[in-house]
C-alpha cells in the first residue's frame, strides 16, 4: 500500500461529477486524480460532498442513493474524522494564517494524516501551511 501523500478537498469530487459542459477539463482532472492510490481526505469533506451534489438548487443534482454510493467508494482513501485535536489545530491554523476556519480544518485535517499536499482550488497554490502545500490540480502550469 502506498503511503499517504495528498489530501483532496470537497472540489475535486464536486467536478469529478459535474456535467457541465464549461467544467469539462475540470472534470477530467478530478476524475483522473481520484484513480490514484494515495490519496486521503476527512469526513467533513465527505460531508461538504454529500450536501453540495444532494443541493436542491444544483443543475446535475444527484439522488440520495448515487451521493451516498460515492461517499462510501471514497471511504477506500484514509478518511480523517473531525476529532477536538482536529478542531483545535485548526483554530491555532486559522490565527496563524488567516484561513477561513473551514480551510483550516482542512489543512489540519491533512496534517494529521501525514500528507504533504493538500489538493484545493479555495486555497493559494503553492502555499506552505505547517509542512503542507497547496496544489491547485486544475491550475494550468
Amino acid at each position: 500500500m502506498t503511503a499517504v501523500r495528498r489530501f483532496i478537498d470537497t472540489s475535486v469530487l464536486l467536478y469529478s461529477i459535474s456535467r457541465d459542459r464549461g467544467e469539462a477539463r475540470k472534470h477530467e482532472r478530478a476524475a483522473a486524480l481520484l484513480q490514484a492510490d494515495d490519496l486521503a481526505l476527512s469526513a467533513q469533506v465527505l460531508q461538504e460532498f454529500y450536501v453540495q451534489a444532494t443541493r436542491a438548487g444544483r443543475p446535475d443534482r444527484l439522488p440520495h442513493d448515487l451521493a451516498a454510493e460515492l461517499v462510501r467508494t471514497w471511504m477506500r482513501f484514509p478518511v480523517q474524522e473531525t476529532t477536538v485535536r482536529i478542531h483545535e489545530a485548526a483554530l491555532e491554523i486559522e490565527a496563524a494564517h488567516g484561513l477561513t476556519y473551514w480551510d483550516s480544518t482542512i489543512v489540519a485535517a491533512a496534517q494529521a494524516l501525514g500528507c504533504q499536499e493538500v489538493h484545493s482550488e479555495d486555497l493559494r497554490h503553492g502555499q506552505q501551511i505547517g509542512g503542507v502545500i497547496v496544489v491547485n490540480p486544475f491550475r494550468d502550469p
